[in-house]
């Protein structure tokens, strides 16, 4: 199930795009203001609201490293924040000066697309804010924009209908003119990259005017050549669908509409999961949270509201928010609950509450202040606990360190599922990942692997056609019920 955890009514317009990253949240709309927003309990930035469009911003999105903020406007710029400071890196002028109605950034933060209300395309080297190449479409309006996981191609869709797959020199692989009748709203590469043979496999969604949410398979093979093929075709919104967007790993899909509805799917199965109801006006901007099970919807009520999709999990390490009727912080919460969690999946307020039951209350305040969840906590040493925590006490370093070793011993869990383990490290995995081979690691023990082992697979020896790594939130969500019950 999902629950309403907040709404945001700070725009004075139609929110018109949304957009997280790790740590933040930005919204756009037709009062000519950008928003941003800590994701941990979503107040804004002291430098929110960002001004500088001269008209209605249309779409925002975040660099890989969340260092970035691209905006595009009706004003013919699309310009680049900085997050850290909500100044204005770069305004990049559109050739022609058409309104810019569309943007978007590669994985790899290497390029920007733009694309505007006269049929153009201008690709940006990102790093540079050069232009590189431009293009065009004739007599229709560039709406929607994606790049691929690999960052090599990306695709367009058009109020014309078509989507069109391009290269990054300009070149067009492959035209679908009839991927939605009456016009494309938006288009979003899955995450994901199959391989197998002599094809690599993409995944895209589109939606449109049509009232219709598609799901297509995109096949690169050796050769060189591509194939678009129509895989699904999802009808649960009664009007026309204005936005969609896939879960950082994949396996589901959320649109907006202008039935006023917000729709999750699971994307593999193509199995209509929840219809949302909330909004008074048509859904216009949908996303998903790429480090919790959080989606954010905006709306031409100029509101955005964030819900929180329900797994049966425990709030672990308050890294996703509570309900809205169950605000209480971590410290509040019972020693029976806390138990429940392994401790490295404590938060701060676990680890603090901890120490006060073994009698060590002494070091809440020094522990508070360095940030100590239980990640840390189970990874203290004598010389950490001396020289960053500046515990003099002898016998108190030794005292907290028994007392942890008891703690990790307690935390032993067998009788583990095997896919829960990692097949670098065969521990569970607290940060699954999925490669390019189509198997799950841990991030760390993968990003190690593909750095000293020549980019082969672990599991199959065979080169990985990538090395974009994308978060596994279906097996992590799986996992997190295990331990939970366990």
């Amino acid at each position: 199930m999902t629950s309403l955890i907040c709404t945001l009514q700070d725009h004075r317009d139609d929110v018109n795009w949304c957009a997280f990253s790790g740590s933040l949240f930005a919204t756009c709309s037709g009062d000519k203001t950008l928003r941003m927003y800590n994701t941990r309990d979503f107040s804004e930035l002291p430098f929110s609201p960002l001004s500088g469009h001269g008209y209605g911003v249309h779409c925002c999105r975040f660099s890989a490293c969340g260092q970035f903020l691209a905006s595009c406007s009706t004003d013919a710029t699309t310009m680049v924040w900085s997050t850290v400071t909500g100044e204005i890196e770069a305004v990049l002028q559109h050739p022609g000066r058409s309104p810019v109605r569309i943007c978007a950034l590669s994985p790899d933060s290497a390029h920007l697309v733009s694309g505007a209300s006269d049929g153009t395309l201008a690709l940006w080297d990102f790093p540079s804010k050069q232009l590189r190449r431009t293009g065009a479409v004739s007599d229709t309006t560039m709406v929607a924009c994606s790049f691929s996981p690999c960052s090599q191609v990306f695709m367009t869709g058009s109020t014309y209908g078509d989507l069109r797959l391009w290269d990054l020199d300009m070149n067009q692989l492959h035209a679908e003119k009839n991927a939605h009748d009456l016009g494309v709203t938006c288009c979003t590469f899955a995450p994901s990259i199959l391989s197998g043979g002599q094809v690599v496999q993409f995944r895209l969604a589109s939606c449109g005017q049509d009232s219709l949410l598609k799901i297509w398979t995109i096949n690169k093979f050796i050769s060189g050549g591509y194939k678009m093929q129509l895989l699904h075709t999802l009808t649960g919104q009664s009007a026309p669908v204005l936005s969609c967007a896939y879960s950082s790993d994949g396996q589901l899909l959320v649109s907006g509409s202008v039935d006023k509805t917000v729709t999750v799917y699971d994307a593999k199965n193509a199995v209509l999961l929840y219809t949302l109801n909330q909004h008074e006006r048509y859904v216009t901007a949908c996303c998903f949270s790429p480090t919790s099970p959080l989606i954010a919807t905006g709306s031409m009520d100029k509101t955005v509201n964030i819900w929180r999709l329900e797994d049966g999990c425990s709030d672990r390490g308050g890294k996703s928010l509570p309900d809205a009727s169950d605000l209480t912080s971590s410290e509040e919460r019972t020693s029976a609950g806390r138990s429940k969690l392994l401790g490295g999946d404590w938060s701060e307020g676990d680890v603090s509450a901890w120490l006060v039951e073994e009698g060590l209350e002494g070091l809440v305040d020094k522990f508070r202040a360095n940030n100590i969840d239980g990640t840390e906590l189970l990874s203290l040493t004598k010389e950490t606990l001396a020289s960053e925590l500046h515990i003099e006490s002898v016998g108190l370093r030794s005292k907290l360190l028994r007392k942890v070793e008891e703690l990790k011993s307690d935390s032993v869990c067998s009788g583990i599922p095997d896919e829960f383990l990692c097949p670098i490290t065969r521990e569970l995995m607290r940060e699954p990942v999925i490669a390019a081979d189509g198997y799950s690691y841990e991030r760390e023990a993968i990003d190690s692997w593909i750095n000293t082992k020549n980019r082969s697979s672990p599991m199959t020896n065979l080169p990985l056609l990538t090395t974009l790594l994308t978060p596994n939130r279906t097996l992590k969500m799986a996992i997190g019920r295990w331990k939970t019950n366990h």
